[in-house]
């Protein structure tokens, strides 16, 4: 049995260890009220989103791990609004708490999350939603946005 790490909450564990390191060894770089409850506001509500996402995958029981086929193509709740809840609140805790932190690495490791969130899991997703659901997959792409 081949074991793997490639999972989304893995790359975000190293991005916020890289952005919290930054802040361990040279402390933050700007320290901004605002900021921070900006950063907090990103944090729990990326929690929320991701919780009630995780909920949808639940209901409809259907798989939440990437690499898996899903049962179920799941266009309600806040799959109307985004097709990748998950993967977007992923990106607003690690820019909540670099913000919150004072991290300009956690800050620039945002957009970089991104691309190794679509590339790795989001277009191998799609593809996998393709081959199960066809043109029921296709209308969802195309009225509902990949991130917001």
């Amino acid at each position: 049995m081949k074991i793997t790490l490639d999972y989304p909450p893995v790359w975000l564990l190293g991005a916020l260890g890289l952005a919290k390191a930054e802040v361990a060894l040279f402390g933050p770089a700007y320290q901004i009220g605002a900021l921070s409850l900006l950063g907090n506001a990103l944090f729990w509500g990326g929690l929320a989103i991701m919780g009630i996402a995780a909920l949808s995958f639940l209901r409809a029981r259907s798989t939440i791990v990437p690499h898996e086929v899903p049962a179920k193509l799941i266009t309600g709740g806040l799959y109307r609004l985004s097709r990748n809840p998950i993967y977007l609140a992923d990106l607003m805790l690690l820019g909540g708490l670099a913000l919150v932190w004072g991290s300009v690495a956690g800050l620039v490791l945002v957009p970089a999350l991104a691309r190794i969130l679509t590339r790795r899991f989001i277009e191998p997703e799609e593809a996998r939603l393709r081959a199960a659901f066809g043109p029921e997959a296709e209308a969802f792409f195309q009225r509902t946005r990949r991130w917001i």
